[in-house]
């Protein structure tokens, strides 16, 4: 893989998309059916229906302002609408992504009804969109493409093949000066030290201990046994019996990279390189996480066969099991079963997986894509008021 550039769209700040969305984006739960009458009415667009955003407050309410405002300044998105109940925190959500320089509206539903915010919302996601087709794609560095990592369904297979061609691609690319994304914070217990050596100062380490150690106190206050959730029952019919066995084929996804960020979720690195999130483990979350951190592509290592998609950032599968790749070979992007069969070596694995990357940024369907998997999940941290 010699291929050093991928034809991208350029954003008004500069950062480099894949993808070209014209986005419908509810502030809100009771404003999905507003937006979506928007994208029906005008096919092209693309509306991002999701449960939450009424009552929160703190830190959730926080997270949930962050993750709206990164997925509508995603690079992969042309233009967006927000609509909301209200209008100030609409506003704030519109604001947030109009910093991007990107074309944005908002429409407030209250004291105008959904029939008469649909039309007047319509009329402006015509526009857009028409404005959107006439972009074209540009020559960019493929190192320009922030690119996020997690894997799902794992099995053995999943550390021993899938994890460690995107550690392959991650240690090429970072040298280059790429930027990469991880996490799944519980699912790196009994691994954990091994991440916090990897971190480039003592400040990092000592802030991405903080982060580990609070979620699971979370978690252990609960008093509930994950057993069940972590593993999962998928990851334990794949031979993964331990969150410890899990965790050290998760890790495998970063090769030798050192860590020179830590972030708190849906907050987009500063810089290139590798950095961790603190992030759920439950993939359409953790993705969703991604994208609002403004990665434009995934990587999805699977064992047993995940089918996770998100509508605004490509996700690839990259599987080294053969009863996956044979069983749910709709879903697979990239199969390296032959690092089992040595019949690929790891690295040759990695020219097939930068091979697929620069496909996909070049406009090709990923497989998710093509069968319709737009999951978007934003992550909830407590209950609302």
């Amino acid at each position: 893989m010699n291929t050093t550039t991928v034809w991208g769209y350029r954003r008004e700040n500069g950062t480099a998309g894949v993808r070209n969305h014209v986005v419908i984006l509810p502030l809100d739960d009771i404003s999905n059916a507003a937006a979506e009458g928007v994208a029906k009415l005008i096919p092209g667009t693309l509306a991002l229906p999701h449960p939450y955003g009424r009552l929160q407050f703190g830190e959730d309410l926080e997270l949930h302002f962050r993750t709206l405002i990164g997925a509508g300044s995603n690079p992969n998105v042309a233009a967006c609408i927000v609509i909301g109940i209200e209008p100030i925190w609409t506003k704030r959500v519109a604001d947030g992504i109009r910093k991007t320089g990107k074309p944005v509206e908002m429409f407030s539903i209250e004291g105008v009804g959904d029939l008469k915010t649909i039309e007047r919302a319509s009329r402006v996601a015509k526009e857009f969109l028409q404005a959107a087709t006439e972009l074209r794609r540009v020559e960019v560095p493929l190192e320009q493409l922030r690119i996020s990592m997690k894997c799902g369904e794992s099995d053995t297979t999943t550390g021993l093949a899938s994890c460690p061609t995107c550690g392959v691609v991650a240690e090429r690319l970072t040298k280059k000066g790429a930027t990469f994304i991880f996490g799944e914070t519980s699912e790196l217990t009994g691994g954990e030290d091994i991440v916090a050596a990897r971190m480039a100062t003592e400040e990092l380490r000592g802030k991405f201990m903080t982060m580990y150690n609070g979620y699971i106190d979370m978690i252990k206050s609960s008093g509930a046994d994950l057993l069940g959730s972590q593993p999962t029952m998928g990851n334990i019919a794949g031979g993964l019996t331990t969150i410890e066995e899990k965790a050290l084929g998760n890790i495998q996804k970063i090769g030798k990279c050192t860590v020179v960020g830590v972030l708190e979720p849906a907050v987009a690195p500063s810089g290139p390189g590798l950095h961790f999130m603190d992030s759920s483990s439950a993939a359409a979350e953790f993705v969703t996480l991604m994208c609002a951190a403004g990665a434009v592509i995934h990587l999805f290592p699977t064992g047993q066969g995940n089918i996770i998609g998100n509508p605004i950032e490509p996700v690839i599968k990259i599987s080294g099991n053969p009863n996956t790749v044979a069983t749910m070979s709709e879903h697979i992007d990239v199969d390296v079963t032959g690092i089992l069969t040595r019949e690929l070596t790891l690295e040759q694995a990695g020219d097939k997986l930068m091979e697929m990357i620069v496909r996909t940024a070049n406009g090709r369907f990923t497989a998710a894509e093509a069968l319709g998997h737009r999951e978007f999940v934003p992550t909830k941290l407590y209950r609302s008021a």
